[in-house]
């Protein structure tokens, strides 16, 4: 089974394989994008909601790689989704390929080439330069804002 994200809408997505998403990506399209998820909702497509328990695994998840920060509650809600269905994520987000991808969940790519490794992101202090592991809202040294850092 395919849960679709609103990027397959965008860039029409087509299988013969089941499909499933959740109510909050139909929010996020316009114009033709949004006549498709109507279409494919009238067609078969599975409608889910997942689960609070699984939505927080996916938020904890996110909050150990380093992309909470980045990703919207439909995000988090498509790879829980994902998760409970035993599901292809349909994405060409790559915070929600990386805590997918974390989280043992297949994910197919369809505008962009999807991720080649798993990330856990550092946040560096841009006063002082100290690196930290998690995200927290002003370094406990300077006070300055922290910005997200790519670890490699």
């Amino acid at each position: 089974m395919y849960i679709l994200d609103s990027s397959a809408f965008i860039h029409d997505f087509h299988t013969t394989e089941q499909t499933a998403t959740i109510p909050l990506v139909r929010e996020e399209l316009e114009d033709e994008s949004a006549y498709r998820y109507d279409a494919m909702e009238g067609s078969g497509m599975h409608i889910h909601i997942p689960n609070e328990d699984t939505t927080e695994k996916v938020r904890r998840a996110a909050k150990e790689s380093g992309d909470l920060d980045v990703l919207s509650d439909t995000d988090i809600r498509l790879v829980a989704a994902s998760f409970e269905l035993d599901g292809t994520l349909v994405t060409d987000d790559y915070a929600m390929q990386n805590v997918a991808e974390k989280l043992n969940v297949e994910v197919d790519a369809i505008a962009r080439e999807g991720i080649d490794e798993q990330r856990h992101w550092h946040y560096q202090c841009q006063g002082c330069g100290r690196e930290f592991d998690e995200q927290k809202d002003r370094c406990p040294i300077c006070g300055s804002e922290l910005a997200r850092k790519n670890p490699s």
